[in-house]
């Protein structure tokens, strides 16, 4: 396979270390590849065409300068930092850095004055990025909300959880949130390719030789996170000895040592965790075998709890499954069990196995679909008496009251079954399915309703 880069001529060679440039006014030898490498432009920034192609809400915005309050929210090394930058460069602003972990009250406040002052002195505005906001506690994000408001400073916030479940509702009405994307691998190839090319800032002074397979790997195995990425280049061009000609060779084979295990973006208690057991359980409810162990390795990968996975194949084993075939529901508990009894790494074995049984059985929501229906009448009507007959006959008041008088014993009649009514006014909840078992109980119930309606004609 032909080299997906080479780097370059004995010219470009020559050119000093990327280490030596002076970046932000700063000399920074020691300078990780992935912190050179942020975008200084527009153009430069690769990814997230969706907000910011021409026309787009935010690309609209940072031309026209004008916005007020900005919330960034995505997985990690997609760029929510090197955007705030760009915006702050791009609109001529003062941009001041403070962190979710770091910062407190009297950092925000000194911040704060400082930028009244300098738009007050020199009319030169501010831009406040906060970063890891969702990890200010409610008191530290209202600080923000009177400054934000006067438009002393633009805040922009960068988060990887959900701001609409982990920032306060004051500062999210006031932001326009937008949400930031894992790169695609097209995305990633061009930034694998720009900083091989970079004499200044990336890789281009060094002679390198890096193959289609190897750029694809790294690309692939990143999960859309560009530090993650440059970090595992990185690696690889620095520990990669050269051969005679002082060529460094990046073939598949040093690009998967230096990437080492594949990191799931995965987190324990926000949207990843939730998005993956969602695609799981929607997997095993669209038949899906293959989709559904995807999942469950995705998430057994990166260390989900297996208790919580069994505890939603045993919801899915009655919300999806349900009477089209009532084994499942066994089959879930028995592997919940199972997994209970022989721990993790084994755990994994009955939880596939339920799994794929789930996922390729006949499907049928019916029995939950009726307590629903019969849910939101109770929620929304009048609550239904219980009618005199069907009531507890056998206590002292039964008798003065009339209670249980009338009631007619099923198991005295013909077929275990007598026509008798259950609720005071006639209501239809189930509705029976064509599905697997589910047939046979249609059958049943459509030869019972019919003798019961038989019976209140006559």
């Amino acid at each position: 396979m032909d080299d997906f880069f080479a780097t370059p001529d004995s010219d470009k060679a020559a050119a000093p270390p990327a280490v030596d440039v002076d970046l932000h006014g700063d000399t920074r030898r020691t300078m990780p590849l992935a912190a050179r490498m942020r975008p200084r432009t527009l153009d430069e920034y690769v990814g997230q065409e969706h907000i910011l192609a021409e026309g787009k809400l935010l690309r609209r915005a940072i031309d026209a300068d004008r916005f007020s309050s900005f919330i960034f929210y995505g997985p990690p090394g997609v760029g929510k930092t090197s955007l705030a930058e760009i915006i702050s460069k791009h609109t001529a602003s003062r941009f001041i850095n403070l962190s979710g972990v770091e910062s407190n009250v009297a950092d925000i406040r000194r911040e704060v004055e400082a930028a009244a002052s300098m738009l007050r002195l020199r009319s030169l505005t501010t831009t406040l990025f906060v970063d890891e906001i969702h990890r200010f506690n409610k008191s530290q994000q209202d600080v923000l909300l009177p400054h934000i408001e006067r438009g002393t400073v633009r805040f922009i916030g960068a988060t990887t959880h959900n701001p609409f479940f982990y920032v306060n509702s004051p500062l999210v009405s006031r932001s326009q949130v937008f949400q930031l994307e894992e790169l695609s691998e097209a995305a990633v190839r061009t930034l694998i390719s720009n900083t091989l090319k970079d004499a200044e800032r990336g890789l281009g002074h060094m002679k390198i030789q890096m193959t289609e397979e190897a750029a694809a790997h790294l690309a692939r195995l990143c999960d859309g996170d560009a530090r993650k990425c440059l970090v595992a280049l990185e690696l690889a061009a620095s520990t990669t000895p050269p051969d005679d000609s002082g060529i460094i060779h990046i073939d598949v084979d040093v690009a998967a040592e230096s990437i080492q295990r594949k990191t799931v973006v995965y987190d324990g208690d926000g949207d990843a965790h939730y998005d993956t057991i969602s695609a799981f359980i929607k997997s095993i409810r669209g038949s899906d075998p293959d989709a559904a162990i995807y999942w469950l390795a995705k998430m057994l990968y990166a260390g989900e709890d297996f208790r919580f996975i069994a505890r939603r194949i045993v919801i899915a084993a009655s919300e999806d499954v349900g009477l089209a075939d009532s084994n499942a529901l066994r089959v879930a508990l028995a592997a919940q069990q199972a997994a209970e009894f022989v721990g993790m790494p084994e755990a994994r074995i009955p939880l596939a196995h339920a799994t794929v049984y789930l996922a390729t059985a006949p499907k049928s929501n019916s029995a939950y679909a009726a307590l629903n229906a019969a849910t939101s009448d109770i929620a929304a009507g009048r609550t239904l008496a219980v009618p005199k007959h069907l009531r507890d006959g056998h206590n002292r008041s039964s008798e003065q009251f009339g209670n249980g008088k009338g009631y007619l014993y099923a198991h005295d009649y013909d077929d275990n079954y007598v026509p008798q009514a259950y609720l005071p006014e006639g209501r239809t909840y189930y509705t029976p399915t064509d599905n697997g078992q589910e047939k046979r109980i249609r059958e049943r119930l459509e030869y019972l309703r019919a003798k019961f309606e038989a019976a209140r004609k006559s």
